[in-house]
């Protein structure tokens, strides 16, 4: 649907991805935003470089679920590579996310300790302190936030939050939500007004 609407697609088979293998795929734990944001900014760049169709000036960033938060975090840390995101069911604020999602399991796991224990571990300490929400003074480009009110793993406050972070700093946000979505839109009707709503959006800031 991407590039039938007019755009490159650059898919990065990043760290934390099974491309590569298991120890590839590993090697995201306790580090979300190391080497796996490298690989997306460093595919970008070779794309942008390399190919005299895509155009460095109009290029943007989507993703959803652990893209979505891929999204929330490059928003600060992008270095104005990119005119538009979209994140769709990301996690946003990582402190928020530790009690609020229904995976306590996964939390506990991979977050590797409570964001309120002052003696956690480094690898909880890595997480919290990464957290995109503790980047947002650094956010200048616009952002559409999609989330379902049904999604338990990814709650939609997320979604509000990074919203609302952006319109409170003064940069152009849309915020679209599904009260009967889960982590997928899978209705018909809203899978229309998603696709919508996601095109108008990429074709506002990048076309």
């Amino acid at each position: 649907m991407m590039a039938a609407n007019g755009y490159v697609v650059i898919a990065p088979n990043r760290h934390g991805l099974p491309g590569f293998g298991q120890e590839w795929k590993e090697e995201i734990s306790g580090d979300w935003t190391g080497q796996c944001m490298s690989d997306y900014l460093a595919a970008i760049d070779y794309a942008a470089e390399k190919f005299s169709f895509v155009d460095k000036d109009r290029l943007g960033a989507v993703g959803a679920s652990f893209g979505g938060f891929s999204v929330y975090y490059l928003a600060g840390h992008h270095n104005k590579r990119f005119k538009a995101f979209i994140a769709h069911d990301g996690a946003f604020n990582l402190e928020s996310m530790y009690t609020d999602t229904e995976e306590v399991f996964f939390s506990n796991w991979e977050y590797d300790d409570a964001y309120w224990n002052k003696d956690r571990t480094a690898n909880a300490s890595k997480t919290y302190e990464n957290s995109p929400h503790k980047f947002v003074d650094k956010w200048d480009t616009p952002i559409l936030c999609i989330h379902g009110e049904k999604d338990y793993r990814i709650v939609y406050n997320q979604g509000m939050g990074a919203f609302n972070a952006a319109r409170l700093r003064g940069i152009p946000a849309e915020l679209l939500i599904f009260p009967d979505e889960n982590h997928w839109v899978l209705k018909p009707q809203n899978g229309i007004l998603w696709q919508r709503t996601f095109f108008n959006f990429l074709d506002k800031w990048l076309k």
